[in-house]
């Protein structure tokens, strides 16, 4: 058994022999993941600034005696908005109650959450964005007066029964803060914004993952992982738990450079962190359509995939590499993903080219487009 997974651990060894009745990948993976959280904000790694406020803002309220502020985390995912509203909990001294903006349809669904509510818990709503309209309208004055209006009847006869509620804390996450409505986002007292990790902030969270999973790890592995795990702790230790996969069932059981190479190239990870997803619609922008610009709708049928899972898996990441561009007329490639391909930009092409730091199509106005 996997000793950071002490009782937790749903099977036994890597080879899944073991696994027990009723598991499935998914939960072996959470399982994974919540052992190597931090449980306090001191062993929390990166994000100087969110953890020192939330240090300042956790340790007032616990002088005062009082329920902390309503907390607003924002951040792509993986880079630790969970694992925060786990701490705040932990530092207060309180409880935790996890839900979800798409679990919560109606009104009478968060109602019943927060009647339920014992003073000075912590309520985590994850993707607090996509709540429903009825329900983001009672977290209002929930939010603001402790209190909730519960509707009695229906027409002419309904009466509405106030319920007052004991103080409490709403810990919110979203990927996509733009979408929350100003009177929701203004509730909080506190907003804290999560940042992309650096290489040496990865490499600190792959040297206490690995002490926590039982396998030492070179400096020059941990470096490799790092390199591309993408900016993300939870893409960093995804990838160190298939290193030590590698190592256990290729190698001789040493997390080294040698293996970390060695289980990247299997899993398909590249020297940057692109997968087979990524070098997909790469190939496809610059071998099928020259580079662009190309439509989102024809860039992902021509990978196989959905439109939403181009845009929202795979694009964030190339365009914060510099790999492609959007435009008004389509996605092109820049002259980094040409590069990185190893393919030589055809002449007067629509790539992409830097110039004073912006990123400009080439291609002439008068191109045919693939589509709108």
């Amino acid at each position: 058994m996997d000793p950071a997974l002490g009782d937790a651990a749903p099977f036994a060894g890597d080879s899944g022999a073991g696994r027990l009745v009723g598991t499935t990948s998914d939960d072996v993976e959470r399982a994974a993941e919540a052992a190597l959280r931090p449980k306090r904000l001191e062993e929390f790694v990166g994000q100087p600034v969110v953890r020192e406020q939330l240090s300042l803002m956790l340790r007032a309220a616990v002088a005062r005696g009082s329920a902390p502020d309503h907390v607003l985390l924002s951040g792509p995912p993986g880079l630790g908005k969970t694992t925060l509203a786990m701490i705040i909990a932990a530092e207060i001294g309180s409880n935790l109650r996890i839900t979800s903006g798409p679990a919560i349809q109606h009104a009478g669904d968060l109602a019943a959450v927060l009647s339920s509510l014992e003073e000075g818990e912590v309520l985590f709503i994850d993707e607090i964005h996509r709540l429903a309209r009825p329900a983001e309208e009672l977290l209002y004055s929930a939010m603001e007066d402790f209190r909730v209006d519960i509707i009695v009847g229906k027409g002419p006869g309904a009466s509405a029964i106030p319920l007052a509620l004991p103080p409490f804390t709403v810990v919110g996450a979203t990927t996509r803060s733009g979408l929350l409505p100003a009177p929701l986002r203004d509730r909080f007292g506190f907003t804290g914004h999560m940042d992309f990790y650096s290489a040496e902030e990865l490499e600190q969270v792959i040297l206490r993952s690995s002490s926590l999973l039982g396998t030492g790890i070179g400096p020059d592995a941990a470096a490799e992982i790092a390199g591309r795990s993408r900016g993300t702790p939870r893409v960093a230790n995804r990838l160190l738990r298939r290193v030590r996969d590698w190592a256990q069932v290729r190698g001789d059981g040493t997390l080294d450079l040698h293996a970390a190479q060695s289980a990247l190239r299997v899993y398909e990870v590249d020297a940057i962190g692109l997968d087979r997803l990524d070098r997909s619609v790469l190939t496809a922008l610059c071998r099928r359509f020259g580079g662009g610009p190309v439509g989102l709708t024809t860039l992902a049928a021509t990978v196989g995939e959905e439109s939403d899972t181009v845009e929202t898996v795979a694009e964030p990441y190339l365009v914060r590499e510099g790999l492609i561009a959007r435009t008004p007329r389509g996605r092109v490639a820049t002259l980094a993903a040409w590069e990185h391909l190893g393919i030589a930009p055809p002449q007067a092409s629509g790539v992409a080219a830097r110039q004073g730091g912006e990123t400009v199509s080439t291609r002439a106005t008068t191109d045919t487009l693939f589509d709108a």
